[in-house]
């Protein structure tokens, strides 16, 4: 283990750590905004909307991240989409990521037990209010466990815009191993900011749950 080596880049991939950070929190709230809509779209009565969003789950849970990624990147200056590398890598991912929160945002609401419905509904409230002021609130408490698993896989996940030449924590050790030539320091430093900022992320989703519990 080059000790010395890790101390001299180490500010490099803090730097890298940061534009990680950045990337995962635009995802996120991306993918929240895809998975909520697509959720309400899953749920509609209305057929058309219902086959979109099925269509939306099934094609994004269904196709490689990494091919999204490329396909919007280097495809879509040849339809009139030019975007830089971060914006491809985020928009891509977070689309990607919505796919798998759509479910679990669905997952979470149809888990609510359908009497509370059937009794907010003999109390005289609309299917709007039913689902605002007794569903969501039920199921905000059971999706964010899963939620946090997605948010995990998605900050792991990436990585998956290095090839595209996001100065982030993976590209960052692959650039500096082409020039020390020490792939297991490079990668060991990198991992270990993965894993800092995935605790960090783990303890705020266990501090949102506890308190969603009490509440």
């Amino acid at each position: 283990m080059d000790t010395e080596l890790i101390l001299r880049v180490y500010p490099f991939f803090l730097q890298a750590a940061w534009v990680t950070v950045q990337l995962s929190v635009l995802t996120c709230a991306l993918g929240l905004a895809c998975g909520a809509v697509g959720a309400a779209m899953r749920l509609s009565r209305l057929a058309p909307l219902r086959w979109i969003a099925a269509t939306y789950v099934s094609l994004f849970r269904g196709t490689p991240a990494l091919i999204q990624v490329f396909i919007l990147y280097f495809g879509g200056p040849q339809i009139g989409i030019n975007l830089d590398a971060f914006a491809a890598g985020t928009i891509a991912l977070g689309v990607n990521i919505g796919a798998y929160m759509t479910e679990t945002i669905r997952g979470a609401i149809i888990s609510v037990d359908r009497g509370q419905t059937e009794a907010s509904r003999t109390l005289g409230m609309s299917r709007a209010q039913t689902m605002r002021k007794v569903i969501l609130p039920q199921a905000a408490r059971m999706m964010i466990r899963p939620l946090g698993v997605n948010i995990n896989a998605l900050i792991k996940g990436t990585a998956l815009v290095a090839p595209i030449s996001v100065i982030e924590l993976t590209y960052t050790a692959q650039r500096f191993i082409g020039s020390t030539y020490k792939p297991f320091e490079m990668f060991f430093l990198a991992g270990l900011l993965y894993m800092a900022i995935i605790y960090v992320v783990g303890h705020a989703i266990k501090w949102l749950d506890r308190r969603a519990q009490i509440t």
